[in-house]
């Protein structure tokens, strides 16, 4: 769930990026002729942006995973350890309980 969050965050910022940067160039101080330049240019890199952009997404999505893989192991093992000693607690319990039942009663425990 968090990284589909982060992942609708970082397309947020994306989207966000290019707008904000297309409404200052329209709206900069520069003659017509220089700013369609600079657009063609822009849109020239758009592609190696984008698959930048992409290869980054594909490594830090790869960590992502791992270090979740790796929490997730680590709570299964915690886990596990807890079951583990709730049976042995359990199962002294349930000896001692037993332990009492076969003590013979005596008068003077009334």
């Amino acid at each position: 769930m968090a990284e589909n969050k982060s992942g609708a965050f970082l397309g947020g910022v994306v989207i966000g990026t290019a707008i904000g940067a297309v409404t200052g160039l329209l709206v900069a101080p520069r003659p017509g002729k220089e700013t369609r330049q600079f657009l063609r240019k822009s849109a020239d890199a758009l592609p190696e942006i984008v698959e930048d952009l992409a290869t980054s997404l594909q490594l830090q999505t790869g960590r992502l995973s791992e270090a979740s893989q790796r929490r997730w192991e680590g709570t299964l093992g915690r886990l596990r350890e807890a079951i583990a000693a709730g049976q042995e607690a359990s199962q002294h319990q349930y000896e001692d309980l037993v332990a009492q039942e076969e003590q013979p009663t005596s008068d003077y425990d009334n």
